[in-house]
């Protein structure tokens, strides 16, 4: 009952709810990206969702588009300015996914939405995580995000789709709160820690 109808009211309720308060916050946000950052403000990428259904995640950006002489864009952290660092670090770059959780390409509650070239790597089990909608945060955010490995993450994204309670997405929601504003398990940084998902699996394929 609550997985099926609850949770998706609560969703629409709450981004609509956020999106109208924060929306000064996201103005000031908009603002300082296009001045600092340029254009667009808002960053766009192919994410899967619920039953691996592609859709387009919302992001403000974090990095410039700076490119080395042969026109390639340079390295994450060559691009990731102190402005972007600061937005990563409090999460205000999420905050445009609540449109998305509006639209119901995510929910509040979830497993994150990874690249969609990591779709090949999945086991059959891990694949579970995409049997519900991807959220703005989830159990394993609040278990140690991408200082989790990769393994250790999706077997916990399958724990929480297979014990999905509305008291679990309570929990998450506050844990999540008090991770944000005590700057709790957070690496502006992801691929210095937790690597390319793809290239790890291709490596373990090859050696089996």
């Amino acid at each position: 009952m609550y997985q099926k109808y609850i949770k998706r009211v609560l969703d629409i309720a709450i981004s609509l709810t956020a999106l109208i308060l924060l929306s000064p916050v996201l103005l000031v946000v908009a603002v300082l990206v296009r001045a600092k950052l340029g254009s667009p403000v808002i960053f766009h990428q192919d994410r899967p969702g619920y039953q691996e259904k592609i859709f387009k995640l919302c992001k403000f950006r974090s990095m410039t588009d700076e490119r080395g002489a042969d026109g390639e864009l340079l390295p994450d952290e060559i691009r990731l300015t102190k402005f972007g660092r600061v937005l990563r670090t409090t999460s205000l770059d999420e905050l445009p996914e609540l449109w998305n959780i509006l639209k119901g390409d995510m929910s509040l509650i979830g497993p994150r939405p990874l690249l969609v070239s990591y779709l090949p790597y999945y086991t059959d089990e891990e694949r579970l995580r995409h049997s519900v909608r991807p959220g703005l945060t989830g159990l394993a955010q609040v278990r140690g995000r991408n200082l989790l490995d990769w393994d250790r993450r999706f077997a916990t994204d399958v724990e929480y789709v297979r014990n999905l309670t509305f008291a679990m997405d309570v929990k998450i929601f506050f844990q999540t709160i008090r991770k944000v504003f005590v700057h709790e398990d957070i690496e502006v940084n992801t691929n210095q820690v937790e690597g390319n998902f793809a290239e790890i699996r291709k490596a373990k394929q090859k050696k089996e």
